[in-house]
């Protein structure tokens, strides 16, 4: 059975931690990962984001975040990305990677509080 792309992100929405865009953004020492794509990201950035495209994420985030057991939240545009992208990086070994499952305009609206 092939999964649609709303199954495989329900799935991964029940193995990795979802929060909202105002509870990540609280956390001041976190790493905060955009993975949507650049395109998206020269569009409407977010401070204090790295930007590590999802199709690239498991090529680039040692690079970035070298201890795994490091906080670090991931966001997209809708969350489906950002639950998929923490999904595999738990998977890879990091263990305190959270999901921020919400629209961009919300994560945006998040940070600008802060």
């Amino acid at each position: 059975m092939i999964l649609s792309v709303a199954e495989l992100v329900a799935q991964a929405k029940k193995s990795v931690q979802c929060v909202s865009a105002a509870q990540a953004f609280a956390r001041k020492d976190a790493t905060f990962i955009d993975v949507r794509e650049a395109s998206e990201v020269a569009t409407s950035p977010v401070a204090n984001s790295l930007a590590i495209p999802r199709g690239v994420l498991e090529m680039n985030i040692a690079k970035h975040c070298a201890d795994a057991n490091m906080e670090i939240y991931l966001h997209c545009a809708s969350g489906g990305r950002a639950a998929l992208a923490a999904e595999q990086l738990q998977r890879i070994g990091y263990s305190n990677v959270k999901a921020i499952s919400c629209a961009h305009n919300q994560v945006c609206q998040a940070q600008q509080t802060l």
